[in-house]
């Protein structure tokens, strides 16, 4: 049908009129005006106003208290530690977990095994396909690979395959990697610690301090240094392994404890040879003529001798049950006791041995606890060899031939010699209660051997030249020893330096030893007065060990005085 449109249609328009009393106009069902009461319009603008006024109230008192925090009590929280930190005495970490995960397939979920293969070798071109390929075929759950990087996690998560699985775990990090390898120890993939720190204090680390952090007396700055020379000493005298211990003599607190070779913590790889062993706390040795200082010490404590006593008619050698004792070195005849210690002799030493006797020598050396197992806080700990008295044992015993003890204990033996003669306990826990320590050596006793020790870095004669570093008066004792393989020697040394200082008050004791040095004709050796020798073919301790430990004191001596200073300016 056509319509026809008018050509006078008007057009409508809007307009706005004023009400003279408040109305809403609502076209409902009819096309009629309803009016909507005031009253209404009252109560709709009620409810708006108290809705808002309860939700703005809501909002400004949780954002205001204290007490709760609803958003944290809400939150499922997946990462929850299973063992505390380690941290050094500055609060520099050494050990935490984090959340980790590895890479899994779920064969059932495989749609397409080629090209799952294909995206497996680029994410990881390490892994071994023909491997995968075998496990796909048994359609069990299998792993690609433990500890995914962040970059190839994210590679394989960004395939978007439901097959490949991210089981989360957590992981045991360690940032200083090998420093304090032999000190830290490790745990297993069960969260169990199975050496060092992680071993001995396995249960705290889980409970005490699953929420903070285990501190140790240890110093990373210092640990470093020291390590750095330890490894620079092997390209010199090419020795096999070597040690340190850094203690204060005061407390115990041990500041640093280097043994090498040492090995990456975070790499879990079973340690199983010998030349691993923590040569300061397990290493069980024959330490030579650091034992001299002991024999002097008794002779004095007893009363016996005195640093001036004069030794006449000394042999060259003597001979006990068949065996020759002899000096490394051509010396006087007459020496007294503080040149018998000062020269190192041999034969001294064994005369003012015999002057003390069997049973004060042993019971002066067991109050030093030189020969029990000693209470340290990690599990790898040596015994000191059985030893039976007897005439001959005297004699090889007064300069440290045929007694066995651990760089540990003899560190505490020179510290408490050092210290006024005051008992210590050696540890690596700080903030630990500490008991009053016993007095166990004169004071008299101490000065005397500290003086001796002194002279024995400076003077011409002395064996310990090297450490004769301008600013730190460093006394010592040197010790050279034949290595003891399956009980029999060898031609094989042990060299050990053990140092106190400043020797007026000795505040540190410092031992180093290096497994097995070997003679350094090519090394230049630098002497105090500044000459330079070079073509030494001499392998004892005085020329390697002594160098050591003096390149070393020279390098960390600075950091031990600012640190003296820092704590001095809090009283």
């Amino acid at each position: 049908m056509n319509v026809k449109k008018s050509k006078n249609v008007k057009k409508k328009s809007f307009f706005f009129q004023d009400y003279k009393e408040s109305k809403i106009i609502i076209n409902t069902t009819k096309g009629n005006l309803t009016k909507i009461s005031p009253n209404r319009t009252a109560f709709l603008f009620f409810i708006f106003i108290s809705l808002i006024s309860i939700f703005s109230l809501k909002i400004i008192y949780l954002s205001l208290s204290q007490e709760k925090n609803y958003y944290l009590l809400n939150t499922n929280f997946h990462f929850k530690k299973g063992r505390g930190d380690i941290a050094d005495r500055n609060g520099v970490l050494l050990a935490r977990n984090i959340d980790i995960h590895d890479a899994a397939v779920i064969p059932k979920l495989v749609k397409n095994k080629k090209k799952l293969l294909i995206n497996l070798k680029i994410s990881i071109p390490e892994i071994d396909i023909d491997i995968v390929k075998k496990k796909l075929n048994k359609n069990k759950y299998f792993y690609i690979k433990r500890r995914l990087t962040e970059e190839e996690y994210t590679k394989l998560w960004l395939l978007g395959n439901k097959a490949i699985d991210f089981p989360k775990r957590q992981n045991r990090i360690y940032p200083q990697k090998n420093l304090f390898s032999h000190v830290i120890g490790q745990i297993d993939d069960k969260n169990n610690g199975i050496s060092g720190i992680e071993k001995y204090f396995d249960s705290k680390l889980k409970k005490d301090f699953v929420n903070s952090s285990l501190n140790l007396t240890l110093d990373s700055n210092l640990q470093y240094l020291i390590r750095e020379e330890l490894v620079k000493a092997q390209d010199d005298f090419n020795n096999v392994g070597s040690a340190a211990i850094l203690m204060d003599v005061e407390n115990g607190e041990v500041l640093s404890l280097v043994s090498l070779p040492d090995y990456d913590l975070n790499k879990r790889v079973s340690i199983d040879e010998d030349i691993f062993t923590n040569k300061i706390t397990k290493g069980v040795y024959e330490l030579g003529s650091v034992f001299k200082t002991f024999t002097v010490a008794a002779g004095l404590e007893n009363n016996l001798i005195t640093t001036d006593t004069i030794f006449k008619k000394l042999e060259n050698h003597i001979f006990c049950s068949g065996r020759k004792i002899s000096e490394h070195d051509k010396l006087p005849k007459d020496l007294t006791v503080e040149q018998i210690l000062i020269r190192s002799s041999n034969i001294g030493a064994v005369r003012i041995a015999q002057k003390i006797g069997i049973e004060k020598y042993s019971n002066f050396l067991d109050s030093l606890e030189l020969f029990k197992k000693i209470d340290f806080d990690i599990g790898e700990v040596g015994t000191p060899l059985p030893f039976r008295w007897g005439k001959c044992k005297l004699a090889t015993a007064s300069f440290g031939h045929g007694i066995t003890t651990t760089p540990l204990q003899l560190a505490k033996a020179y510290a408490i010699l050092g210290n006024g003669g005051y008992k210590i306990e050696p540890s690596i826990l700080k903030d630990r209660k500490t008991k009053k320590n016993k007095k166990i050596i004169s004071s008299e006793t101490s000065h005397k051997i500290n003086s001796i020790l002194r002279k024995i870095v400076l003077n011409k004669e002395g064996t310990a030249n090297f450490a004769n570093i301008e600013g730190f008066d460093i006394a010592g004792k040197t010790g050279t020893a034949l290595k003891s393989v399956n009980g029999h020697y060898t031609n094989k040394k042990i060299n050990t330096f053990v140092s106190l200082f400043p020797f007026s008050k000795p505040k540190y004791v410092f031992l180093v030893m290096l497994d097995e040095p070997k003679p350094a004709p090519n090394f230049i050796y630098e002497f105090p007065n500044g000459y330079k020798h070079k073509g030494e073919k001499r392998n004892t301790s005085g020329w390697n060990t002594v160098v050591v430990a003096g390149k070393i004191i020279k390098k960390i001596g600075p950091i031990l005085a600012i640190n003296n200073l820092q704590a001095s300016n809090k009283f």
